[in-house]
């Protein structure tokens, strides 16, 4: 008999739901459609019918995005008013708060929860994430910020905003502390709930961290006892030389924007090479990056849907979106000023960009209606637009050229644009090999990194230092 050879399993790509706690995440306009139900964010049932819907799809997590003050670039400066009608990311609620009833009617979808190392205190969040990582069982993850707002900062007292690099050098010292925390200020066996011998916890077994450095102070030791993962799972998404250096050291999933798989490849082998250099295995930093998905039965049948989409948008609110994310005023050009060759550096980028991946418009004139239009569902994500195979051929483009192990995908409605993930694109996943059928554990640091090692840090993680000797 020959020799039988093994086929080589593909790559399992990791999906997240991408929301945020808003009307409108990356749609403004779009509440008003009659199958979106995202004007209901405040309503508890909301939210858990969406992890209901992603669990259904055996998609791993839901990563909330979150701000902490309004865009005011647009029609500026500190002009709230052109993103309120369509809803440009405001209002907006607190993320961690429907965590706890999502887990409730799930068993294994994690949560990855935005929030700011710049205006949260330490000891606090060390004890919100704890708490939570005994509710949900250890399926909670952080997405660790620095914030970038100079609203967020004038909402916490601040006269301004500070320095960038400055943030990360803080955010630095913020995840260090918490690391002492979570790590080591209980023993493994410290909590024995022994009824003969009358003790709950003993004596010796957990103690204070007494952190003092340069921006933060905390006695501890943490008040909520050991969690199954205890440090939660660390998403981030630093892009600068500052937060690629922090990234690298701390995360161990990060999101890398990007328009086009050429420029994701040159971010995510830099990030690779980075954290060799810090000592970190690479394996251990899973990355993705943003995309839109709109999926039907055929091509035809997507694209409709898409043109249906598209005649809610709120080009207003957008242009507020732009303003915030890139600190450039749209209303300050004149609306047939071609921003391929007048705009500003970053403008241009993107128009570059867009003109690479959508044919016959390189000699389109692109005025600042036409930026916004195209950022105005998905913001500046690249789209994957058709039926299961079609964007399911784009999604393995995807992966192949740009290295990344999968996607956070972004919606134009929800639940109703998950719905048709779960229901049309994730059986074509499937029969290719590139989506698992089942979870493969139940916590969040066991399924995003799938490697059979357990829900605590990983030892080349910097965090592990801080466990305390026999933990």
């Amino acid at each position: 008999m020959g020799e039988i050879l093994e086929v080589p399993r593909k790559k399992q790509w990791i999906l997240n739901g991408f929301s945020m706690s808003t009307p409108g995440h990356l749609a403004p306009g779009l509440w008003r459609h009659p199958r979106n139900r995202t004007a209901q964010y405040t309503d508890i049932e909301f939210w858990t019918s969406l992890a209901k819907v992603l669990e259904s799809g055996k998609i791993h997590g839901l990563f909330i995005a979150d701000v902490l003050g309004p865009y005011d670039v647009y029609k500026g400066p500190r002009n709230i008013d052109p993103g309120l009608a369509g809803v440009a990311q405001f209002p907006i609620s607190d993320p961690f708060l429907p965590i706890a009833a999502m887990a409730a009617v799930t068993k294994h979808l994690s949560f990855g929860i935005t929030a700011s190392t710049t205006y949260e205190n330490p000891f606090l969040l060390a004890r919100r994430f704890g708490t939570l990582d005994h509710l949900t069982k250890g399926r909670v993850a952080w997405n660790a910020v620095t914030s970038h707002l100079e609203s967020a900062a004038r909402n916490v007292g601040l006269e301004a905003e500070i320095p960038h690099d400055e943030r990360y050098k803080m955010a630095d010292e913020y995840l260090t502390l918490t690391y002492k925390l979570w790590e080591g200020s209980w023993r493994d066996d410290a909590v024995v709930r022994d009824e003969e011998t009358k003790q709950y916890t003993v004596a010796g077994r957990v103690r204070r961290i007494d952190h003092k450095g340069e921006y933060f102070r905390s006695e501890g030791p943490l008040t909520t006892e050991p969690s199954i993962q205890r440090t939660p799972f660390i998403f981030q998404a630093g892009t600068s030389t500052a937060g690629k250096a922090f990234a690298t050291k701390h995360a161990e999933c990060m999101f890398l924007a990007g328009m086009e798989p050429a420029a994701v490849r040159k971010s995510a082998d830099e990030i690779r090479a980075r954290a060799m250099e810090q000592g970190r295995d690479p394996a251990g930093i899973k990355l993705i990056t943003g995309i839109l998905v709109i999926v039907d039965e055929t091509d035809e049948k997507a694209q409709a849907k898409w043109e249906e989409y598209l005649s809610y948008v709120d080009l207003e609110g957008a242009a507020t979106l732009f303003g915030g994310w890139t600190g450039t005023d749209l209303a300050t050009f004149s609306d047939d000023e071609d921003f391929r060759f007048n705009g500003p550096g970053a403008i241009q980028s993107l128009i570059n960009t867009w003109s690479k991946t959508m044919p016959g418009t390189n000699g389109a004139k692109w005025t600042r209606k036409r930026v916004v239009q195209e950022i105005a569902i998905g913001g500046p994500h690249s789209r994957a637009i058709g039926s299961p195979k079609t964007v399911a051929d784009i999604l393995e483009r995807w992966v192949e050229e740009s290295g990344v192990d999968g996607f956070n995908l972004s919606y134009a409605i929800a639940p109703g644009d998950f719905e048709d993930i779960v229901k049309y694109l994730l059986p074509e996943l499937r029969a290719r090999g590139v989506f698992w059928d089942d979870y493969a554990a139940s916590t969040t640091r066991e399924n995003y990194l799938n490697d059979g090692r357990g829900p605590r840090l990983r030892e080349d993680h910097p965090g592990s230092q801080y466990k305390w000797a026999g933990n």
